[in-house]
């Protein structure tokens, strides 16, 4: 008998096959904060599995679960990078503000990918901004969303 006529899955009970979220090749530094927001994520994640569990929701059952191998992986390789007292130079979980050439102020704090927030300011350390920034120090230039800017402050 073809496949094409035998039933492969019940249709009251859909499965669910959703591709793993990717994970980053880059090292995962995180901030103390980081990590605290992973914590709850998994924790949020969990109280997700076992609604979904009981109100028999397999397609929330399956984003949760994917989810949670994410965050779980994520909590696995974090590293956390305790604030560095040194603001000589700007590095990873800085906050930098620099100055536009139009006088206008930006603030930027480096962090981990999955901290990233950038309408509260908050830029990954891999996205070109915070690269363009790291090792700097105040007084020098750097390329600011299409602008010129010079550093005006670490801490």
């Amino acid at each position: 008998m073809s496949s094409a006529f035998t039933k492969e899955q019940d249709d009251d009970n859909p499965r669910e096959d959703l591709p793993d979220r990717t994970v980053s090749p880059h090292r995962n530094l995180v901030t103390p904060e980081g990590l605290e927001q992973i914590e709850r994520e998994l924790t949020r994640l969990h109280k997700e599995i076992d609604k979904a569990t009981a109100a028999a929701d397999n397609h929330a059952l399956a984003v949760a679960l994917r989810d949670l191998r994410y965050w779980t992986s994520r909590r696995a390789s974090a590293e956390v990078v305790h604030p560095i007292a040194d603001h000589a130079h700007v590095r990873f979980g800085h906050r930098v503000v620099v100055e536009l050439d139009d006088g206008e102020r930006r603030s930027f704090r480096l962090v981990g990918e999955d901290e990233g927030d950038p309408a509260k300011g908050l830029i990954p350390y891999v996205a070109p901004l915070a690269q363009g920034l790291m090792g700097k120090s105040v007084g020098d230039g750097a390329e600011v969303i299409h602008h010129s800017a010079k550093i005006v402050e670490i801490s």
